[in-house]
């Protein structure tokens, strides 16, 4: 990596960063300052901003210019997303979103330890690299993405490891939504603990 990035996390390889409407998850319709960080080495086949996964491409930015930026908006929650973020120290960053006032979530695939001062963690697990339980411990939300068949019970195996007050949703791939989206309703009707999550800021059209 040419852009190395500071362990204390005074610096962060940033991709992008944009004020809009969560689209997906337990915090569905609120709105929100997404910082979004560069790299990622988890892979997945049908990521969506496969731009992020090499970290050297994106500048680093330092903590105080993405605080800057963050409060220059109504809402005072921002997500923390990738990328994969927990590659990274963010104890710093979230200690200054907090010292702003700022609500903050993140969402990981958990791959990675915990570091930082979290309102809300958003565990998304990928099939190439397991969850720490450290993260799987912490997250108020474990949000599934359904591709084929054999994740439902793929989501069973990781809702075993969560904590009991943990929300657990299924969200369809969004190029097979079609096809996985019925299956997804009568899983629902069965298993009721689950609850289906829907990418709204694809079908609003926002970021």
């Amino acid at each position: 990596m040419s852009n190395q990035v500071p362990e204390d996390g005074s610096m962060l390889p940033l991709m992008e960063e944009f004020y809009t409407i969560q689209g997906e998850g337990y915090h569905t319709g609120k709105a929100a300052y997404f910082i979004r960080l560069g790299g990622c080495d988890v892979g997945c086949h049908w990521c969506d901003v496969k731009e992020s996964w090499d970290a050297a491409l994106h500048p680093l930015t330092s903590v105080e210019q993405i605080v800057e930026n963050a409060q220059a908006h109504p809402a005072k929650t921002v997500v923390i997303t990738g990328g994969e973020p927990l590659l990274y120290n963010l104890t710093y960053l979230t200690q200054k979103l907090k010292e702003a006032g700022i609500q903050i979530f993140l969402e990981t695939s958990g791959a990675y330890p915990l570091s930082g001062y979290w309102d809300w963690i958003c565990l998304s697990p990928k099939k190439f690299k397991a969850p720490r339980q450290d993260v799987m411990s912490a997250a108020g939300e474990l949000k599934v993405i359904v591709f084929n068949k054999s994740d439902f019970q793929w989501a069973e195996d990781h809702a075993k490891f969560v904590g009991a007050n943990c929300k657990l949703y299924l969200q369809p791939e969004w190029s097979k939504a079609a096809e996985m989206t019925p299956l997804i309703i009568d899983y629902v009707k069965d298993h009721p603990k689950w609850e289906i999550s829907l990418q709204t800021h694809k079908y609003l059209n926002i970021p």
